[in-house]
């Protein structure tokens, strides 16, 4: 049986040399080596590997705040590579199949592969106590905007992808929907829509046992009726 891998780190000699002692080992094949974590939430969508070997100490958002940023039902199981003890430390807490201390040594990722493989035969369920999002990361050119969850009105899908909606602006961000209603205080008021409650200023109900929410900055999004019951006991009316 071999593994299908993710090497999620900033440091381009740490990737390539975890690829290298992974080939040393054998049973691992490398999909793809990612340098930051929205990559690496790519790659997890797209390419649903078996584990990522995860550095911890990731740019602008960090290892434990990606995971959040994944669908719990795709999360591969993790192996948090780290120079600091005090990470490793935290990776227990979070249930993580095992954790590496840099500099790796090859001994020291054989059992780490064997562990997994075991865990994998033996359908161990791995169960992370991952964080709730604070922040939404929307990727523009050359930067990497962090909407913070306040400031946000509502979110919606279309054919083109997610989109986050404060006052004034209109983010495109690759966290999904569903990770959003689980991760943050942002409920469902249609399968396309997640609505911030702190930013309504009124409901407007329909004849048909749908309506409308209208924000603060008077954006007016739709409640269908699957919802409206739900929206309804959230808000205490």
């Amino acid at each position: 049986m071999n593994l299908n891998a993710l090497i999620i780190d900033d440091e381009f000699n740490a990737r390539e040399e975890m690829e290298f002692l992974l080939n040393q080992v054998g049973s691992v094949n490398v999909l793809k080596k990612c340098s930051n974590a929205l990559d690496g939430v790519r790659s997890i969508n797209s390419l649903h590997p078996d584990v990522v070997f995860l550095d911890v100490q990731l740019p602008s958002i960090n290892g434990f705040d990606m995971l959040s940023m994944v669908e719990e039902s795709i999360l591969p199981r993790v192996v948090f590579v780290t120079a600091y003890d005090k990470y490793a430390i935290e990776a227990f807490e979070n249930d993580a199949v095992d954790y590496l201390l840099k500099p790796v040594e090859s001994d020291r990722l054989k059992k780490t592969v064997e562990k997994l493989l075991n865990a994998i035969q033996q359908n161990k369920v791995q169960k992370l106590n991952l964080p709730p999002l604070s922040k939404i990361p929307s990727v523009g050119t050359n930067k990497v905007k962090l909407i913070d969850i306040e400031c946000i009105e509502f979110v919606h899908s279309d054919e083109t992808g997610v989109f986050v909606v404060c006052s004034d602006k209109k983010y495109f961000t690759e966290i999904t929907l569903k990770v959003l209603e689980n991760r943050t205080n942002l409920f469902r008021c249609h399968k396309q829509y997640l609505i911030n409650p702190d930013k309504i200023d009124e409901i407007i109900f329909d004849e048909n046992s749908a309506g409308k929410i209208k924000t603060i900055s008077q954006h007016i999004i739709p409640i269908s009726r699957h919802y409206l019951k739900e929206l309804k006991e959230k808000l205490g009316i």
